[in-house]
């Protein structure tokens, strides 16, 4: 043994022992040992996002909504890192609805440029055939 105080406070302290009664002997008791594991089970931490929203910078940034949840995609990142979930599930939840809102603004806009097109496209042609 160390008589040095670090060391023993290295040592893990030994668990509680139960006394035995004085009517029970140690060769009556059972020889097996249980030993219960107790896993807690911990909650997936929350998503960031950072994908998502590079992507819609990257290629559906209409009204810097893009860039603003990757901004918040980042944040949240990082307090994940930081252990703060509750933090990170706020900023990866305003990241969400940012892409959500920059997606759909998107497809609006893709569908208005494709009817504008056929219109044009169909006008066009339609022009020509009166000549």
């Amino acid at each position: 043994r160390h008589s040095c105080p670090r060391a023993r406070a290295m040592q893990s302290p030994l668990p509680p022992y139960e006394v035995l009664p004085t009517e029970v002997s140690m060769e009556e008791m059972p020889r097996s040992t249980t030993v219960m594991v107790e896993e807690t089970q911990q909650p997936p931490p929350p998503r960031d996002h950072l994908v998502w929203s590079l992507f819609t910078t990257l290629y559906g940034n209409f009204c810097c909504l893009g860039l603003l949840a990757f901004v918040f995609s980042v944040k949240s990142r990082d307090r994940k890192v930081l252990g703060d979930y509750s933090g990170a599930l706020s900023y990866g939840s305003t990241a969400k609805y940012l892409n959500i809102t920059a997606l759909v603004i998107n497809i609006f806009i893709v569908i208005i440029v494709i009817v504008f097109v056929s219109l044009a496209i169909a006008g066009v042609f339609s022009h020509r055939q009166s000549y």
